[in-house]
């Protein structure tokens, strides 16, 4: 995988943290310690994830190795469509609904930081089969979403909710073409690109 289609993976699967984040910070100003708590919980979570994710498609992998890139794209696809799902229908800051990100605690930052990661396990079963690097797609992830969610924590109040959900529906569409990338390369429509 080139270290552009890493960054934008990454990217990818950031957006959902920093939707959450911008939400959090949009119904609170919270301190810069405050939002460098939350972005070093969810970056450490959005890096564990796709490493288990990882590790159980790599016990599959050889099973179904004629079919790999089909699977890694589905998936890609899949998590992708449900990030642009979730961006289109996620409420906005004046719709009365509390989202769950917006509480106080750290039992509820955990929580939230878990249920955004969830779609990077299944990325990273997606990656598995297609041999990639994990460590170092997982450490880009986790840096890019603790720089993300630090910042969409800070600027969440002057930018709303709004800018979120257009970070989101962006990450759900570039999930989607990194996805294409890795079946065109494999069918050998293009060169390189997962390699």
């Amino acid at each position: 995988m080139t270290p552009g289609a890493i960054a934008v993976l990454s990217l990818s699967m950031s957006t959902d943290a920093f939707a959450a984040a911008v939400g959090r910070g949009a119904s609170h100003r919270p301190a810069l310690g405050q939002a460098l708590r939350a972005g070093l919980v969810f970056g450490v979570i959005e890096a564990i994830t796709p490493i288990i994710g990882w590790s159980l498609g790599l016990l599959a992998a050889g099973l179904i190795q004629q079919i790999d890139h089909w699977i890694a794209f589905a998936l890609l696809a899949v998590v992708g469509a449900h990030m642009i799902r979730e961006g289109l229908s996620r409420p906005d800051a004046g719709d009365g609904e509390a989202a769950p990100s917006r509480r106080g605690g750290l039992l509820a930052l955990v929580a939230t930081a878990v249920g955004t990661s969830i779609d990077a396990a299944a990325v990273g079963v997606g990656l598995a089969f297609i041999g990639v690097n994990i460590w170092i797609v997982a450490a880009s992830i986790g840096f890019t979403t603790f720089v993300l969610t630090t910042t969409g924590m800070l600027i969440g109040k002057a930018v709303g909710v709004r800018f979120g959900k257009g970070a989101e529906l962006l990450g759900g569409l570039a999930l989607i073409g990194v996805g294409v990338l890795i079946l065109a390369d494999h069918l050998g429509w293009i060169g390189g690109l997962a390699s």
